[in-house]
């Protein structure tokens, strides 16, 4: 177990036993891809794959961060919160600081050790879970008393701040927020949610890697934004109300299409239908439509193929030689893109044969095979207990 892995590395690494063990998952997303920064909507979900953090509190004011995975180790000082030269460091280091910036009382040092199984560059958001398991480490260690709410944003503001990237809040808001075999619609401007069931019983949810890695700070992640932005600029100065796309209507676009340029005009197009797709996906969901559910998947890696253009040749592969496979319902490639991992929903009795197929195809395509993931929808972060039983 991979918890239990965590722990005994603090342990080995700090000569003591953790004084607080925090569990904090990735997430998926089924619908509505970068939406969550244009205020839409979304429909992520917490999973089981997660970070997990063992810490203890020290009696000075120095941090140790230990990160198992990568066996590296970074230590300062309280009032000193500097960006690190190591780029994992700086995900905790920014919680910190946003922390303290919000009038946080981070008393005294600490001890801490993290690591674990969500898979790095697959578009399953590593480090938001790295972000949120820091802010409700923190929030617990030193009685914080803030709320799942207040640490989502706290994780948003330093991946902005730290890591320069400007995310939407969807990722930590699935981490925090997560619940078992529930999908969260989360509106992303007013911040609240619904759970909707996910009652598919004989579906199985399958990620299949590409292996091609991406950093989003390094990609066109930033400018995905801007472009969206220019459209909005555009088309606030004609109609009052707006705020960002989720205020914009296809109508409203097309009248205005000659003003903006080609590309501003596609990232404007995905969004806007992307908003459209969600609402039809969460009316699929309560009327249990697996086949309609499934559609709009295809169709929403149809835009971000063609007009979001962050998909890649290996995600598109992925997607499409599933379109005639009768034991998946529905596939698109999920996350910031570039690289990352596609979602499958595939009938539970054929997913062994489904995985084989497919990960024969990309190897002969591509020269290597794709790792897959069967995912369970769980609870977000949380506290560990562990037990006795659980250590041997």
């Amino acid at each position: 177990m991979k918890e239990i892995e965590i722990i005994e590395a603090f342990k080995d690494k700090f000569e003591t036993s953790p004084e607080l063990n925090i569990k904090a998952p990735g997430r998926i997303n089924l619908i509505g891809e970068h939406t969550d920064y244009n205020m839409g909507f979304v429909l992520p979900a917490a999973v089981n794959k997660a970070i997990y953090f063992s810490l203890s509190s020290r009696s000075d004011n120095q941090v140790n961060l230990y990160a198992v995975d990568l066996n590296e180790y970074h230590s300062f000082r309280i009032n000193t919160l500097e960006k690190s030269d190591k780029s994992w460091a700086n995900f905790l280091i920014g919680v910190m600081n946003e922390l303290v910036s919000g009038g946080a009382h981070i008393t005294h040092g600490f001890n801490l050790a993290f690591g674990g199984d969500v898979p790095l560059g697959a578009g399953m958001s590593s480090s938001a879970a790295v972000e949120s398991g820091m802010g409700y480490a923190m929030n617990e260690l030193f009685d914080l008393n803030l709320d799942r709410l207040a640490l989502a944003k706290v994780a948003q503001m330093a991946e902005h701040n730290f890591a320069g990237v400007r995310c939407g809040i969807m990722d930590m808001y699935a981490s925090l927020f997560g619940k078992e075999n529930k999908l969260i619609k989360l509106d992303c401007r007013a911040l609240t949610h619904e759970y909707l069931d996910f009652e598919f019983e004989n579906v199985a949810i399958v990620l299949f890697n590409t292996g091609v890695k991406h950093n989003l700070a390094d990609t066109e992640y930033n400018k995905r934004r801007e472009e969206c932005e220019a459209g909005v600029a555009v088309l606030q100065s004609h109609y009052s109300g707006i705020e960002s796309l989720r205020d914009v209507s296809l109508a409203q676009l097309e009248t205005h299409k000659n003003e903006i340029s080609g590309t501003v005009y596609k990232r404007c197009h995905f969004v806007i239908s992307e908003t459209d797709r969600m609402h039809r996906a969460s009316e699929a969901l309560k009327n249990a439509d697996l086949a309609a559910f499934g559609e709009i998947m295809y169709e929403t890696h149809d835009g971000l193929q063609n007009e979001y253009e962050v998909s890649c040749k290996e995600l598109d592969f992925l997607v499409d030689i599933t379109r005639e496979n009768k034991a998946i319902s529905g596939s698109r490639m999920m996350g910031g893109g570039f690289g990352g991992c596609t979602i499958n929903l595939i009938n539970k009795e054929a997913v062994a044969e489904s995985i084989e197929s497919i990960s024969q195809a990309y190897f002969s395509e591509f020269g290597r095979l794709p790792e897959s993931y069967e995912v369970e929808i769980t609870d977000g972060c949380s506290e560990m207990a562990i037990l006795e039983k659980d250590k041997l």
